[in-house]
């Protein structure tokens, strides 16, 4: 078939189909899920081939002068090529299938001819080893001639189009292995999209446009490809320059691929952990958009993380980090530390990030969750959080939540948060993939976009019409301060009944022998007391403090007494500090009778077994927080124990005020609906009618 009539089928059909076609020779030779590891670097290298194919002989003559000159081919191969990548081999497809023999050996050649940056892909693939086994399994001269009567070249697919056939081959890749958790769905994908750019389809149509994405774990580059179809669709002539960054070597060489079959820089696209080691330091980005891996330890990192940490603002994660076991909030941090700066009215970033639960409420006050969550709200970074439905991803069926936050935030959005619980929407899918059984269909992505952009609440249900799932949206608009509370500590006093008995003191004496080689002499002192004061008024109990210390005293000076008769001179026992503690931890048993136990100033004692926190919205407090704090305490805490107090010494680390400050998303209260339980008629009517049944049952089996 002539390339004429193989550009007009590529015209007629689709390219991705196209090409699948074509690797039909590997069926018995791989595993259906590894086809990929053969067909995507093919594509890619075909692609590059047809690329390089108009300047493959002025390249290899500059090729010979750099090498003649120890020059440094980077200087020069792409002022030749017009593509920041080259080929110094001087093999191509067309070249290659016409030496059947020599063809494993001459594409190894063509391979190690490629750029650094093109080498890179190939490298990370392993597809050298795919050669080797395409070669040992009779397959790669078919292979190779069915990709070398494929055109490529520009004038027969553009570079929009060789991207959606990319996506396309990769998503039926994925759709074979749902359990890839790099994978995000597109549906999930074109809503992050819509939102991240609504409002800004008047700055993306300027002519000429150039704006920057970023994805901190970019996977396979899904999200960044997606995102620049949409600009497209907004302004063909607009530049959408991408930028990521993924640790695992396949999904880096198919995102590095993706980005040549795009006309974007590979370069772009870093390797390696993003937590252990920002690539991209030096960079800030208009857009943003990440799926990062949830409930993964993120130890490897964690010296990085802290080092970070230490440089306080001027670091990536200086608001504080969350538990070693979920690294995903220390995202959010790196997400706003790439974020463009908003000066003067200028610039400015928007984020887009797919989280699970655990980030919206996760960690108490004063934790590094909260403080994290903290540092978001009191920067009116946060613009919205949506709830998805469960059952929408490959790999998990859990409730997933996409974050948007931004530094330019439009007026009427300033100082507040809008939530949208979607977690209702999507339809059942015709055939489950993997764990995913939702979509959301394009209606159910229009109207939780219309919520976001109309950005009022809404309140709205119907049946779809389709599959029988009743859909419902519903959208609320908070205050930033709405999710901010102080945790305040409420102590209770120390009310202790003294047990002096013999089997106490002889418990304690247990004790302290365990801990210590000798008992101090106070404590000898002490144990005396005791023995002497039972020999004296027997084993009693004493609801208060006054009482016991009296009775020991007596008991302490009948013993200096005794000692003075042996020619012994002693003092009396001064009864506090750590005497009195050893009185109270050696013979006290809390008892709700008796008296309130003071210290040596006469302040009552907090009961640790009693202590309590009450978690006081900032909506409550007002702007006077210690005024706030007391007359919730008067109005909530007082009528339930008329004898607690505030702890005023627990306070903010960070703004010195009584109480630790917190901040949580709870979705599931804030739309919490209360559905009145059943009445007893209902109840009773429906055990009777089961009654019913199963006696007709038991009928229909005696026969």
């Amino acid at each position: 078939m002539s390339n004429a009539t193989q550009a007009e089928k590529v015209s007629k059909t689709n390219l991705a189909d196209l090409i699948w076609k074509n690797a039909e020779v590997l069926t018995g030779a791989f595993k259906p899920n590894d086809y990929r590891k053969v067909i995507l670097p093919m594509m890619v290298m075909r692609r590059l081939d047809c690329l390089l194919a108009s300047t493959k002989d002025a390249a290899l003559a500059m090729a010979e002068e750099v090498k003649k000159n120890g020059f440094q081919a980077s200087m020069f191969m792409p002022g030749i090529t017009k593509y920041p990548f080259w080929n110094t081999s001087r093999f191509s497809f067309a070249t290659l299938i016409e030496d059947p023999d020599n063809l494993k050996d001459n594409l190894a050649d063509m391979i190690e001819g490629f750029s650094p940056n093109v080498g890179r892909v190939f490298d990370k693939f392993g597809f050298m080893a795919t050669v080797e086994k395409l070669h040992e399994k009779k397959r790669l001269y078919l292979v190779m001639k069915n990709f070398a009567q494929t055109p490529m070249d520009m004038q027969s697919v553009t570079a929009h189009d060789m991207g959606r056939a990319f996506e396309e081959l990769l998503r039926k890749f994925n759709e074979g292995s749902p359990s890839d958790e790099q994978y995000t769905p597109r549906d999930a994908i074109h809503l992050m999209v819509d939102i991240l750019f609504d409002g800004d389809d008047e700055a993306l149509s300027i002519p000429g446009a150039i704006r920057t994405m970023y994805d901190q774990t970019a996977g396979t580059g899904g999200m960044l490809s997606e995102a620049e179809e949409k600009v497209r669709q907004l302004n063909p002539n607009a530049k959408l320059k991408l930028f990521g960054q993924e640790l695992e070597d396949e999904t880096y060489a198919i995102c590095m691929a993706d980005m040549l079959i795009r006309d974007q820089d590979p370069a772009n696209i870093a390797h390696g952990d993003t937590l252990g080691e920002d690539k991209h330091h030096d960079e800030r980005f208009d857009y943003q958009l990440s799926n990062p891996p949830y409930g993964r330890e993120w130890k490897p990192s964690e010296d990085s993380v802290k080092r970070e940490n230490a440089k306080g603002a001027a670091g990536r994660f200086g608001p504080g980090y969350p538990r070693i076991s979920d690294g995903q909030m220390l995202f959010q941090l790196n997400a706003l530390a790439k974020i463009r700066p908003f000066i003067n009215g200028e610039g400015g970033g928007k984020i887009g990030i797919v989280h699970n639960g655990s980030p919206l409420f996760t960690g108490d006050a004063g934790s590094g969750e909260s403080e994290i969550r903290r540092h978001i709200l009191e920067h009116d970074y946060l613009d919205a959080i949506v709830a998805l439905p469960t059952d929408m991803f490959y790999n998990t069926n859990i409730q997933t939540y996409l974050w948007f936050m931004s530094n330019r935030k439009p007026t009427e959005r300033k100082g507040k948060v809008m939530l949208i619980d979607a977690s209702k929407m999507g339809v059942l899918m015709k055939k489950n993939m993997g764990k995913k059984r939702i979509e959301l269909s394009e209606d159910c992505q229009l109207r939780i976009l219309l919520a976001y952009h109309d950005y009022s609440e809404v309140k709205w249900a119907a049946d779809d019409g389709v599959s029988g799932r009743k859909r419902a949206l519903q959208a609320k608009i908070f205050g930033n301060e709405h999710f901010m509370y102080r945790k305040v500590t409420i102590e209770r006093p120390l009310r202790l009944r003294y047990e002096i008995t013999e089997e106490k003191s002889l418990a304690w004496v247990k004790s302290l022998g365990e801990k210590k080689a000798s008992t101090p002499i106070e404590m000898q002192v002490l144990l005396a007391a005791v023995a002497k004061s039972i020999e004296i008024h027997g084993e009693k109990s004493y609801l208060n403090t006054k009482s016991v210390v009296a009775d020991l005293k007596k008991a302490d000076q009948a013993n200096i007494e005794q000692l003075k008769t042996d020619g012994v001179v002693a003092k009396p026992m001064a009864f506090k500090g750590k005497v009195m503690d050893a009185l109270r931890k050696g013979f006290g048993v809390r008892d709700k009778k008796a008296d309130i136990v003071n210290d040596d100033k006469g302040n009552a004692l907090s009961d640790s077994d009693l202590r309590d926190s009450e978690f006081i919205p900032f909506s409550v407090i007002g702007n006077d927080v210690i005024s706030g704090i007391e007359k919730y305490f008067d109005a909530e805490v007082k009528p339930h124990w008329p004898d607690a107090w505030i702890n005023m010494d627990t306070k903010d680390a960070k703004d010195g005020q009584v109480g630790v400050v917190g901040a949580e998303i709870n979705f599931n209260r804030e739309f919490y609906v209360y559905e009145a339980p059943r009445s007893r008629e209902a109840i009773k009517h429906d055990i009777e009618a089961m009654e019913k049944r199963f006696m007709d049952m038991l009928k229909g089996v005696a026969g």
